[in-house]
């Protein structure tokens, strides 16, 4: 009985030789960790097809399902299992974030970069700028996870630019809601929102407004600590497989081959003696 699910679509080049990229869906138990189900495509009508097989009885049994935060799993979720509780994958939710930081970032170094031009025309980046354009990943990596020089760039961040260093905090304070979870991460996610609204930051006023469009799924994985971290783990062992065999002919190959090493499947082989 499947119980509690993650959703997710990915892609992977079908050959070496071959620019073609094919798409698939994939279903995985949460329970057993295993690949229940996938698929090719990249779209609602495909899930649905995992739903007509499992049958209405079985879907209304669902009770979680972890995903993304794509509107068309959420669609196709909540049209088909009534009972389940969508839960948005905090690695994406915090992605999020780091991409509204990067857009403050760039905006920062485009601002600076034609500071100089037009002081004395077009040229490389140097100064105010050239610092900016390497202080990326200082600004993405987390604080325990900085270098020293990653610090001292951070430190510089926080003296010459206040608007960067605030949208910095502002995704810190953000992963901080995952950290803790529960209700002190809603209740941290309450004040983030309210930080978020008034920062002036317009990414990251855009930012709040598509949390508050997910709340709910965004609360449901603060109370269960439900991510998809096993379906990230599932879609790059499937790549793995397309790897090591140099590629597939068809998208049903790979999705037989990754039901058959991901699935639990045991099938009896030709020649060979079964276990006593």
């Amino acid at each position: 009985m499947i119980l509690s699910t993650g959703c997710d679509g990915s892609g992977s080049t079908r050959s070496l030789t071959s620019a073609i990229t094919v798409t698939w869906v994939i279903v995985v138990d949460h329970d057993t960790g295993r690949l229940v189900w996938a698929a090719p495509g990249r779209d609602a009508a495909t899930l649905h097809g995992f739903f007509d097989l499992l049958g209405p009885e079985r879907c209304a049994q669902i009770t979680h399902v972890s995903a993304d935060a794509a509107d068309w799993i959420a669609v196709a979720v909540a049209a088909r299992c009534p009972n389940a509780l969508q839960c948005a994958d905090a690695f994406h939710v915090v992605a999020w974030a780091t991409d509204a930081l990067d857009e403050v970032r760039r905006d920062a170094w485009n601002s600076a970069r034609g500071a100089i031009s037009q002081r004395i025309g077009p040229r490389r980046a140097t100064g105010h700028a050239k610092v900016l354009k390497h202080s990326r990943y200082a600004l993405w990596k987390n604080p325990e996870h900085l270098t020293d020089r990653q610090r001292e760039k951070l430190a510089w961040v926080a003296k010459t630019d206040p608007r960067l260093y605030r949208a910095y905090l502002l995704k810190e304070g953000l992963r901080l809601v995952f950290v803790l979870k529960g209700q002190a991460g809603k209740d941290a996610l309450d004040r983030w929102i309210s930080w978020a609204r008034r920062s002036r930051i317009e990414p990251f006023v855009k930012l709040q407004r598509r949390i508050v469009r997910q709340r709910a799924a965004i609360d449901a994985a603060l109370d269960t600590g439900l991510s998809n971290a096993l379906i990230e783990s599932t879609n790059t062992k499937i790549r793995v497989l397309t790897r090591v065999a140099f590629g597939f002919k068809s998208a049903d190959a790979l999705i037989a081959l990754a039901l058959l090493a991901l699935g639990g499947y045991t099938p009896t082989l030709p020649r060979r003696p079964t276990d006593r």
